[in-house]
């Protein structure tokens, strides 16, 4: 199995960073290089024209043929160094004067005519010997008695070749040095500037399930790190809030069901204790039924609860006809409420923009406690009133008046005005949390209010978003 790598971030840091820093100076080199490179060509050029221009004053105001003959060592000085070279001959003929101790090839290239003056333009430059430039120049010269003579004067610029390898070899050693010292530098400087990072990492690392309630500290961190301590701290609310709700849960969870496994024990214990007739047993079987119904009904909320995906819910929402979810819901309940002599009315209009299931899982809550705790051969109003903002649903019974006391608590997890109820295997004080829930998940709004023996739950769908 392949491992993942982990490199450390200052290393890479520090690396790109003298990367950086070598590609610059080696930019920089190469431009100063290539600067300095048409300077030398432009000094051995000119050179070149230089010597050229003395040779044809030489030969000109002289008699040729006897300067050669009588002074070659003049042109021999006149040159400098072995690596120049000096021809003087008459057009296709054997040369009259030969300087070329570096035993040079020399190439014939186009002489200038003698009245004209050498520039910068008229020196020829080749490959010359093994990689090192050759510069030349040509020019015509009136000798008077030996009629017209070319002189034609060369270099190989080897001095000029070392020098600027040397030159190459000084930028890439000088770069690659103060790259590795920027590297190091870089390394040391991130490192330092990473220090708040790993602070905050050792704060975190000692941050756990009984310390919840502690907060990254953002006091003297840099500005880059702020989001994600304010996004950790976020975080950490979040998971704060979610333990003390499991914790609630489990509480509420251990205390509801410790009431129906007693009476489930204790029945069956004292079943057990003697004999009993099948009468006996049949009664104790339907009591356990509804004990363990109302065992299944409880569980069943409870992985509501915590099964349902708020992002699943807001992807899922679709734009429903408010009337025809209103007389699905009254249609469905119809029945139950005529057990118990109420009529159901039911009114809307509009869209609701929610999720389906869950729309129709909440009116069920609401018409199901309704329906349970309205007062006999009394109405069932259900209503949808659109709004600019959104729709607002309206489940109204009558009844008993709930004491104000009780109305914010409604929604909250088993909790039940009357705790005489609490044993009855149709109630597990679930319902209207399911409610809250699936509004929360909606981004809605949810509330009740009870007065005069009229108990309204009020559920607010925000509309869709252009």
């Amino acid at each position: 199995m392949k491992r993942d790598r982990h490199y450390s971030l200052t290393l890479r840091l520090a690396l790109i960073f003298a990367l950086l820093a070598f590609a610059l100076l080696a930019t920089l080199g190469v431009t100063l290089y290539h600067e300095l490179e048409r300077e030398l060509i432009k000094r051995d050029d000119a050179a070149l024209i230089s010597r050229a221009n003395q040779l044809r004053n030489v030969l000109n105001d002289g008699n040729t043929r006897e300067l050669i003959k009588t002074k070659p060592q003049l042109f021999q000085n006149m040159l400098g160094n072995s690596e120049s070279v000096l021809s003087i001959a008459a057009p296709g003929q054997t040369p009259l004067l030969l300087v070329n101790p570096g035993n040079i090839q020399i190439p014939a290239v186009p002489a200038v005519a003698k009245d004209h003056a050498l520039g910068l333009a008229d020196v020829h430059h080749l490959p010359g010997v093994d990689g090192v430039p050759f510069a030349t120049v040509a020019a015509f010269i009136d000798t008077g008695d030996l009629g017209s003579l070319q002189v034609t004067v060369g270099r190989l610029m080897a001095e000029r070749t070392a020098m600027l390898a040397s030159y190459r070899l000084s930028v890439f050693i000088l770069a690659s040095i103060a790259a590795v010292i920027l590297a190091l530098i870089g390394y040391a400087l991130v490192h330092r500037g990473l220090v708040p990072l790993r602070r905050l990492a050792g704060h975190a690392q000692g941050i756990g399930v009984n310390n919840l309630a502690e907060r990254l500290d953002s006091q003297g961190a840099p500005k880059e790190l702020l989001p994600m301590i304010d996004a950790f701290n976020t975080m950490l609310e979040r998971l704060a809030k979610g333990f003390i709700q499991l914790g609630q849960v489990s509480t509420d969870m251990a205390h509801e069901l410790r009431t129906p496994i007693n009476n489930l024990l204790g029945e069956t214990q004292v079943a057990l204790q003697q004999s009993r007739t099948t009468e006996d047993y049949q009664q104790l079987l339907a009591s356990n039924v509804e004990e363990l119904e109302r065992l299944a009904r409880m569980l069943d909320n409870m992985l509501f609860l915590a099964r349902t995906d708020p992002a699943s819910a807001l992807r899922q929402r679709q734009a429903l006809d408010a009337a025809d979810e209103v007389e699905r819901i009254a249609d469905y309940f119809e029945g139950l409420a005529g057990d118990v002599g109420m009529h159901i009315v039911g009114v809307g209009e509009g869209v609701i923009w929610a999720e389906p299931m869950l729309l129709r899982r909440a009116l069920a809550n609401l018409c199901a406690n309704a329906i349970k705790y309205g007062a006999p051969n009394t109405e069932l109003s259900i209503q949808a009133i659109p709004t600019v903002e959104g729709t607002c649903i309206k489940v109204s019974n009558q009844g008993a008046t709930i004491a104000a006391e009780h109305l914010p608590r409604l929604f909250e997890r088993f909790y039940r005005v009357d705790e005489s109820r609490e044993c009855s295997s149709q109630s597990n004080g679930l319902g209207l949390s399911i409610v809250a829930t699936i509004m929360q998940l909606h981004n809605g709004r949810y509330g009740v209010s009870s007065e005069d023996g009229v108990t309204c739950f009020e559920l607010f769908f925000p509309a869709q978003k252009a």
